[in-house]
């Protein structure tokens, strides 16, 4: 699927089995910059978080970064002081590899919470890692990422600064454990262009606002949740920052990437067959419609309704009623796609046939108008058929 794809000048990539999983089931990948990168990253705001996701918030006050070395199957949550050591052994050893400090690697895992990584087997790996990374190597490193995802995530870029050319590569995972800020996901930009670090760290913030940010699968927060991005300059465009020529035309590459990947997430959410857009406007604020549109995309009793095909506007009311958003009931409107169910807070008089034939489809969108003031907000779901129950036992 990806084999074609290249990663950006300078970057190299791998994936490979290291034992973690069952036999030859991909479970390490590793990204690594042969010049030293600008480093950005966002991470989950549960309180309690894994050793990675420490380790990564400690290593990203440096600000530079030579490689990003991750395992699935095992999250390397609720590991204590074990955890710790294994954690930042990760980065020693992989320093150790390249050549460079442990700051200047990030460290990620995925996978179940509680068991102890196996310490000498991603050891093992992470120098066969090294040994056989290449910049054609992007398949085998987004499927090594894979947990309960059915299908690798890239996303790729390219555009012109300064008239040079300039890639963006984005890998991602995550299917279940999804909801902001962020989710059990994983994902991990690349670039070679030259981007001032404080700029890059602004810009990844705000694209991932506006990506993974946005979406929902089951309402549930991981421990785990990690996006880095790396700028390695290979490109040689002058430094970017935000008072740059070429600001926006890089910030808009990068902000779709990153929304390209967290819809390749929603589509693959665990158990689902349905995607969801959820639309709040006419909120009292952006963060009325924010609460209102979580609420919809987040109750099981919507989610399980799209699942058999039942329009069940009486969910939506009931949620928006709950969010702590303003509601004034009698002025409330709700769409399926076009097709009004509900005008001023009651039964607009559709037929119900009508309905069943948007939510039918595999692809809908929810819109609401509360009609108080100017908020509005989106959020993409999915719905939540048995086979979530199934991969969740």
């Amino acid at each position: 699927m990806f084999s074609e794809i290249h990663m950006p000048k300078g970057f190299k990539c791998a994936g490979i089995s290291a034992g973690i999983k069952a036999s030859g089931i991909k479970d390490m990948a590793f990204i690594f910059s042969e010049l030293p990168a600008a480093a950005a990253g966002v991470f989950t705001t549960n309180q309690v978080c894994a050793a990675p996701v420490k380790v990564c918030r400690a290593h990203l006050q440096h600000g530079v970064a030579r490689a990003i070395v991750m395992n699935s199957g095992i999250a390397n949550a609720c590991t204590g002081s074990a955890g710790m050591v294994a954690a930042t052994d990760m980065a020693a050893e992989t320093a150790k590899v390249i050549g460079c400090e442990p700051q200047e690697i990030f460290v990620c895992s995925t996978g179940k919470i509680g068991p102890q990584l196996p310490l000498e087997k991603i050891i093992a790996g992470i120098g066969k890692l090294f040994d056989v990374a290449l910049i054609e190597n992007v398949q085998d490193t987004a499927e090594a990422m894979m947990t309960t995802d059915t299908r690798p995530k890239v996303a790729v870029e390219e555009l012109h600064i300064e008239g040079k050319s300039v890639r963006i590569v984005g890998f991602a995972k995550g299917a279940g454990m999804i909801e902001p800020n962020m989710a059990t996901m994983l994902s991990y930009i690349t670039t070679d262009a030259a981007v001032e670090q404080h700029a890059l760290q602004a810009a990844l913030k705000r694209a991932v606002d506006s990506s993974f940010n946005r979406i929902s699968i089951d309402g549930d927060q991981s421990t785990n949740d990690t996006v880095l991005a790396l700028a390695n300059g290979a490109a040689e465009n002058r430094p970017l920052d935000e008072s740059s020529h070429d600001w926006g035309v890089f910030f808009q590459a990068l902000e779709k990437v990153c929304f390209e990947l967290a819809m390749m997430i929603v589509h693959d959410g665990e158990g689902a067959d349905k995607f969801v857009t959820v639309n709040v406007t006419g909120a009292a604020s952006a963060e009325d419609a924010e609460l209102a549109a979580r609420a919809v995309a987040n109750s099981m009793l919507n989610k399980t309704a799209w699942a058999g095909c039942y329009p069940d506007w009486g969910r939506i009311m009931d949620a928006i009623g709950y969010s702590k958003a303003r509601v004034i009931e009698e002025q409330v409107d709700i769409f399926y796609d076009d097709t009004q169910a509900v005008a001023g807070g009651c039964l607009s008089g559709v037929a119900q046939e009508d309905l069943i034939k948007v939510v039918s489809q595999t692809d809908f969108a929810i819109n609401i108008n509360l009609h108080i003031g100017d908020g509005e907000a989106v959020v993409y779901t999915c719905n939540c058929t048995e086979e979530y129950v199934r991969i969740n036992f």
